[in-house]
């Protein structure tokens, strides 16, 4: 399965699954810009320290490595609550790479909050109370970007005369919302709204537009009693690898996934 000829955006591209998509699309010939932005996480007991070390990391080494093994690929730092970014980072890989007929919306603005009066959830890592600030810095990463990223990948795309295009987002939460992560479960939740909205939208344009749910997914942060949980919970029945839930992403982004438009698609 090759992606030739094709550029993709992937945001929260330094490490994870956002690093493990930019080799996995670059490896099928697609170019990368890999976009990402250092965060500082304060110390946490509940969260591994090399987790929070690849956070603070930039993208330089990902874009080494898909260079080293022959693929095209940069990276763009850019805040995606700042509204000017995503037009910055099409400027950057149109200038850099070529037209942008992919995106991965993957970065994320993650924290734990909860309506509960906790200071930690089951797995020891810190809550805060929802507040403005929790609810500002999770909506405008998870819904407010995914929403301008996706507005400008289609100006940029109908404007040109194109007529094949991919967008994928990832989400977590359910129906019954995201107890100890309430604000990530809400904005996910909003950024599967605006993901199935530009599928139907967007048909007639060539794109389609899908929302991947990952299982728990080991970026890092995977500590010895969440492999417990999981082994306990029978609708819990892998930890993926980020390179794994990156296969399925590039699928998604192939012209075999053609007819795969519209849907939230579950990994187990």
């Amino acid at each position: 399965m090759v992606i030739a000829g094709h550029t993709a955006i992937v945001s929260g591209a330094n490490h994870g699954i956002g690093a493990a998509t930019a080799r996995a699309l670059a490896q099928r010939g697609c170019a990368a810009l890999c976009s990402f932005l250092r965060v500082e996480d304060p110390d946490d007991p509940g969260t591994p320290q090399t987790y929070r070390d690849r956070r603070a990391q930039d993208a330089g080494p990902v874009v080494a490595q898909i260079r080293a093994d022959g693929g095209r690929a940069a990276a763009a730092e850019g805040d995606l609550s700042d509204p000017d970014t995503p037009a910055m980072l099409f400027d950057t890989a149109e200038g850099q790479l070529g037209p942008v007929d992919i995106l991965v919306n993957n970065a994320t603005g993650w924290l734990a909050d909860t309506f509960a009066p906790s200071d930690a959830d089951r797995h020891g890592r810190l809550l805060q109370p929802v507040t403005a600030a929790t609810w500002e810095q999770q909506f405008k990463v998870d819904a407010m970007a995914a929403a301008l990223m996706i507005g400008e990948f289609a100006r940029r795309h109908i404007a040109r005369g194109a007529n094949w295009g991919r967008i994928i987002g990832l989400t977590s939460g359910g129906d019954l919302g995201f107890p100890e992560e309430v604000s990530y479960g809400a904005a996910k939740a909003a950024q599967t709204n605006y993901t199935m909205s530009a599928a139907l939208e967007l048909a007639p344009f060539g794109i389609t537009a899908n929302m991947v749910y990952p299982p728990v997914t080991d970026t890092g942060w995977v500590t010895d009693a969440v492999r417990q949980e999981v082994a306990a919970r029978s609708e819990l029945i892998h930890i993926a690898s980020p390179a794994e839930v990156a296969d399925v992403i590039a699928y998604l982004a192939s012209d075999a996934a053609a007819l795969i438009t519209a849907n939230v698609i579950t990994l187990r």
